[in-house]
């Protein structure tokens, strides 16, 4: 079994994004459809072998844990900023805090493989899709 790609990890990340980037950009929407029929086709053609590793990621508490944890950071980062008296308003923040999720979005996707991938005692073979 080999682990899913970073790259792939970036469809996620977008998903995480997509609340600020809508309020940067009101027609973002649209750009989030075509990534996620991309992210569909993807999942459907290239990596229709490596089902059993989706499918165990989104039955893992560990991935639960992790969505209620960016849920959490993102209505306490707006929360916090906006008790501070600087609540995001502009394109450029919304846009600032949407790269932020999608890197924790990522970042944290990533690490949770690898920690799952570790667990049942498989080794971790080359990132990229054959």
């Amino acid at each position: 079994m080999k682990p899913l790609p970073v790259w792939f990890f970036a469809f996620e990340g977008i998903a995480g994004a997509a609340f600020d980037l809508c309020k940067a950009w009101d027609k973002a929407w649209m750009v989030l459809i075509a990534f996620g029929a991309v992210n569909m086709m993807v999942g459907l053609t290239v990596f229709r072998r490596r089902a059993k590793v989706v499918r165990a990621m989104l039955n893992n508490t560990r991935s639960r844990k992790i969505l209620a944890g960016l849920v959490a950071l993102r209505l306490g980062v707006h929360l916090l900023l906006s008790a501070l008296g600087a609540p995001i308003t502009s394109a450029v923040g919304h846009v600032a805090i949407s790269v932020v999720m999608a890197g924790t979005t990522v970042a944290l996707l990533w690490f949770d493989q690898r920690v799952a991938f570790r667990t049942l005692g498989l080794t971790a073979q080359a990132q990229t899709v054959r």
